[in-house]
């Protein structure tokens, strides 16, 4: 595929989400930068005003607090972030407010934590939140619930949540904004490396250095949560662009800027995405050589009678890792017993334990609709 022709995915796409990081928006000294923020607007209004629906996935709320708590850095504890980002965030909408009032779009604020994406319940809202927003011509700027978010509060730098966003929102395209202009084969700055324009699968990035390259202080993400973050989108059929956010309008005018992550996939449900990529295993179940044929080949359910062992503590409704005898994990899903009460089911059959057991005992250990081969 040439760059042209890759590029009409860029232009072509209706529904973009972009996503911006903290170090595109702030000063060196850690406070929000007026024209960097007026420079990214006037690009998002540009878009808009070609006929596409725009989600912003914006950071930045912690950096904007910084200033007015009077801290010259980002703080490392959990609390003083929370109370950065309370203070900040507000800051950061109402100077998008105002910068989007200059042509005329409402803006409108979504915080989401990772349950909003994830959970059935929670994802049905958040979906038809968004599709009434996007109908009423508002353009949603949405963030992590920094303020409340334990452990999401790192998550990648909202990369992530930016790529389970645009798979919620039915996106044609992902644009990811770093102060770095495209993924490189090494260290950007270093002698001889070159960046990669194209990337058409995960080989296409055999013998690349990822590092957390781009600026320290502000942010939180670097590179390597953008590659995550690509994968992710790109597994579930949505095309990405990577590069900086002063190539921002070059990109979206669908100019051969950045690297183009191409689609690798097709959509499939956002639980599996999160089962997949925003999970931490709680646990992890040993299978023998049919149990990961059937899980991986056949996308078959897991059963106790494939399973050798049971390490971790966990409780039924836990991500645990699926493990083949060299350790290797094929897959991750959500197990349907407590730890304690695996032992005593390993390798029997369903039959077998719902005749010894009850009927309670016959369902799958691993079911797979909840199930993400790895």
């Amino acid at each position: 595929m040439t760059a042209l022709a890759a590029r009409a995915e860029v232009t072509g796409a209706r529904r973009v989400v972009v996503k911006v990081g903290s170090s595109s928006l702030t000063t060196a000294a850690g406070g929000l930068d007026p024209e960097r923020l007026r420079t990214l607007v006037d690009v998002l209004a540009a878009l808009r005003a070609r006929g596409a629906e725009v989600v912003l996935v914006s950071s930045g709320a912690i950096a904007a607090g910084l200033a007015p708590l009077g801290l010259k850095r980002r703080p490392s504890g959990l609390a003083a972030q929370q109370a950065a980002a309370a203070v900040g965030q507000g800051l950061l909408v109402h100077r998008y407010t105002a910068e989007l009032a200059r042509h005329d779009i409402v803006a409108g604020q979504v915080l989401l934590t990772i349950d909003d994406v994830t959970r059935r319940a929670h994802h049905r809202n958040a979906h038809q939140t968004f599709a009434k927003l996007l109908e009423l011509g508002v353009l949603p700027i949405v963030n992590e619930n920094d303020t409340v978010a334990t452990t999401e509060i790192r998550f990648g730098d909202n990369d992530r949540l930016a790529a389970l966003v645009a798979h919620l929102v039915h996106a044609d395209l992902l644009v990811l904004l770093s102060d770095v202009d495209g993924l490189y084969d090494g260290p950007p700055a270093a002698e001889g490396t070159s960046l990669i324009p194209e990337v058409a699968a995960d080989a296409d990035l055999d013998g690349v250095r990822i590092g957390r390259t781009g600026a320290a202080g502000v942010g939180t993400g670097g590179m390597l949560t953008k590659v995550e973050a690509a994968r992710i989108a790109t597994g579930a059929g949505i095309p990405v662009v990577l590069t900086s956010a002063a190539r921002a309008g070059e990109a979206l005018a669908g100019d051969p800027v950045g690297t183009l992550f191409h689609p690798t996939g097709r959509k499939q449900p956002i639980r599996l995405l999160w089962l997949a990529h925003a999970t931490v295993a709680e646990g992890a179940l040993a299978l023998d050589p049919g149990a990961v044929r059937a899980v991986v080949e056949r996308r078959a359910s897991l059963l106790a009678a494939g399973i050798t062992g049971v390490t971790g503590r966990f409780v039924a409704g836990d991500p645990v890792d699926l493990v083949d005898a060299e350790g290797h994990v094929v897959a991750r899903g959500l197990v349907n017993f407590d730890a304690e009460e695996l032992p005593a089911l390993l390798g029997r059959s369903s039959g077998e334990l719902g005749r010894d057991l009850g009927a309670a005992y016959e369902r799958e250990v691993v079911h797979r609709d909840d199930l993400a081969v790895l």
